[in-house]
Formats: C-alpha cells, structure tokens, sequence
C-alpha cells in the first residue's frame, strides 16, 4: 500500500498566514469580530486535537486496515478512485456530521467546534480532543469495507478539512450563485453555526452542500435575519479544559441522577437538550415555538429585524 503524506500537515503554515490576514482585515472594519483570549482558546483546542490525533492515530489506521481485509472489492490508485473517494467521503462526513447534531453522545466531542461566540477561521481550528472517544471513525469504516485503501481515505479525509478552513468566516459575503449552489460555503456554514431558531440543525455539508439539499436539511442564509453564534448556555470560560470536556460532565452528571437505566441510556442517544421529565428544550420544540409564533403573526417570510429572548437562546443540539 503506498504511503500518502497527510495534506493537512502541508496546509498548516497556510492556515497562520490566513487567520492573521483576516485578522487585520476584520480589525479594520469591526474589532468585535476577533477576541484575542476567544482566539487564543481556538488555538489551544485546535493544538489539543493535533495531540490526540497522534495518539490514536496509529490505532484508528490498524482498525481501518483490518476492515479493509474484509473489502467487497479491490480498488486501484487512479485518479479516478481519488475523485470517487473524495465524493463518497464527503457524504460520510455529513452522515457524521449531523449525526453529531442529533445525538448525544457525538455531540459530546463537537460542541468544541461550536463554543465560540465568534465566527472567524481561528473557529476552523477549534477541533475535538476527544474523537476517538466518540468512536467518529466509525463513520469511514464503510469505505474500507468497500475497498477503498486506507491510506487513501485519509488523503481525501484531510482535502476535506482544509476545504472547510476556508468557509469559517464573515469576511466572505456569497460566493457566484453556480457555486453556491453546488459547494459549501462561508455563508451555508455560518447557517450551520448560527442559534437563530431559523438556521437550527441546517447545513451539515463538508464541501459539497448538495447532500443538505437532498437529504432536507439546507437553508440559506437571510441578509434579514443575521447569524448569532455560541451555544445555548455559553461557556463563560476560557478555559481549555473546561472547553474540551464540559458536555462529558454534563453527560456524566445527567447519567448519574437519572432514574432509570433507559433514562440513563437516553442522556447518551438522544438528542442534547432532552430530559427525561421535558423540562428542557431541544432544537424541535426551540423551533416548534418559532414556528409557530411566526405562523401567528403571520410572518414566516417576513424580515425579522428583531428577535425574542427564544431565539436569542439557541439551540439545544448546541447546547453546554
């Protein structure tokens, strides 16, 4: 199996250059746009992640061969393979993705991703430490079965991370309607970070957003209705520690006070925000109550220049 370096590595420098390109940029025009303390947290986490990808690293590669000794098909080291690759590899990673949204236990590593209040490409570099722990690599283990090299879905797996790089930002407004209409991109992915009841559980896509339109779960962004970004109970910290594993302590807080062993079971896999007796919220009844106060005053599709302390809230598959 021939070796294929990681891209990512490469892309690193690049990732530097341009977060501090946008840094002077955003300063110029809004401050408020960078924390120095928010964006050295992102850095920290995204050093975290390096760390805990080397460590299981190794691991995660010899369970991808393994399963790749059970392929259904041999597949070669053409162009053509790398295309598909990149595709299929894509679809699994909004698979994961929203899986990520929709279920606890998942959401448990992401929520780092999501912590910020700011939207900017240091947030890109926010990433889990605790990956492996949420068994994310569970959702490639398809590829291998069906014959993809291991070494080359990790070569498409990292082309997929530094396309994302790019689209956390607002510096970006839209891109041409044709590529907005095919690729993700800074304004589909500021939906995807956003709280608005609007945008809640919207976007999954890694590069190519035709997988939200397929599967329901894409809406563009509204000039009217302008992302806010956090989660619902922000962290109120800096901490890195706290960052990295607060939702592991809520899960294991809520774990221990239920009082059943399926309430137990349900803190794991349901979605965040659920409860065992409904006295919190999640994304469908944050959503619900929009919806249906929009559908009340009657203004569905009318500008929302001002919002309720509801939607101000967020939502719950952002939730601390």
């Amino acid at each position: 199996m021939p070796h294929l370096p990681n891209p990512v590595d490469y892309a690193v420098p690049a990732f530097v250059l341009l977060v501090l390109a946008e840094m002077i940029v955003a300063w110029a025009k809004d401050r408020r746009r960078y924390c120095p303390r928010d964006t050295l947290t992102s850095l920290g986490l995204g050093l975290g992640s390096t760390v805990a990808g080397l460590l299981s690293g190794g691991l995660v590669f010899a369970m991808a061969s393994w399963v790749w000794q059970y392929r259904l098909f041999d597949i070669g080291w053409g162009w053509y393979w790398f295309a598909l690759a990149f595709v299929l590899d894509d679809l699994a990673y909004y698979v994961f993705h929203r899986a990520s949204h929709r279920v606890r236990w998942f959401w448990a590593s992401h929520v780092i991703h999501h912590s910020s209040q700011h939207y900017n490409l240091s947030t890109a570099l926010r990433q889990t430490w605790t990956g492996f722990v949420s068994f994310n690599f569970l959702f490639r283990l398809p590829l291998f079965l069906i014959g993809f090299p291991p070494a080359m879905v990790f070569f498409v797996a990292g082309l997929n991370l530094i396309y994302q790089f790019w689209i956390h930002t607002e510096v970006i407004g839209r891109m041409p309607r044709w590529f907005e209409a095919v690729m993700n991109t800074p304004s589909h992915h500021r939906v995807h970070h956003a709280t608005n009841a609007r945008y809640l559980d919207r976007n999954y896509a890694g590069v190519f957003i035709v997988w939200d339109k397929l599967f329901g779960t894409f809406e563009p962004e509204r000039d009217d209705d302008k992302p806010r970004y956090g989660i619902v109970k922000n962290l109120g910290s800096f901490n890195l520690l706290w960052a990295a594993f607060h939702e592991w302590i809520g899960i294991a807080r809520d774990v221990a006070a239920a009082p059943t062993w399926r309430a137990r079971l349900d803190y794991m896999i349901r979605p965040p925000g659920w409860s065992h007796d409904g006295s919190r919220d999640t994304s469908e009844t944050i959503k619900a109550r929009w919806q249906a106060r929009q559908q009340r005053e009657g203004a569905w599709n009318k500008p929302t220049s001002s919002s309720s302390a509801e939607d101000r809230a967020g939502a719950p598959s952002q939730a601390a």
